[in-house]
């Protein structure tokens, strides 16, 4: 699979996601590609961010940022097994701009870190095809 976007602007995803109520990335994942990829970058496939969304709901979207942190830790293994230098997206960084940092612009500083990590991977893998 060849990836053509490798420079989506994280940080302003995040930003209009969370003043979206994660309506942005419930259209933009499936719209834009990026369920489709992250199922083929980690091997499997994923639960629907539609799913995730739908259950954060009566979890004031805990679930989701439980459901995103997940897929943040697979992407920096993978980035470390691919052997891409850091920093890479994490669990704990996540989650914790997306929980305790929320006050702090978190979700853009977060969403940024992950796309950071998931542009490296892509560029890694259009190199190695």
């Amino acid at each position: 699979m060849r990836f053509k976007h490798t420079d989506r602007p994280g940080f302003w995803f995040g930003i209009i996601d969370f003043l979206t109520a994660g309506l942005f990335f419930l259209f933009y994942m499936p719209l834009g590609g990026l369920q489709e990829e992250l199922d083929y970058i980690l091997g499997r496939k994923t639960q629907r961010y539609w799913k995730a969304y739908l259950l954060g709901l009566p979890t004031l979207f805990i679930y989701t940022i439980i459901w995103m942190s997940r897929i943040a830790e697979e992407l920096k293994a993978k980035a470390i097994e691919m052997g891409i230098e850091g920093p890479h997206t994490s669990w704990w960084h996540m989650f914790g701009w997306n929980t305790f940092g929320i006050l702090l612009l978190g979700p853009g500083i977060s969403t940024h870190r992950f796309f950071v990590t998931l542009n490296k991977i892509e560029r890694k893998m259009n190199e190695d095809a």
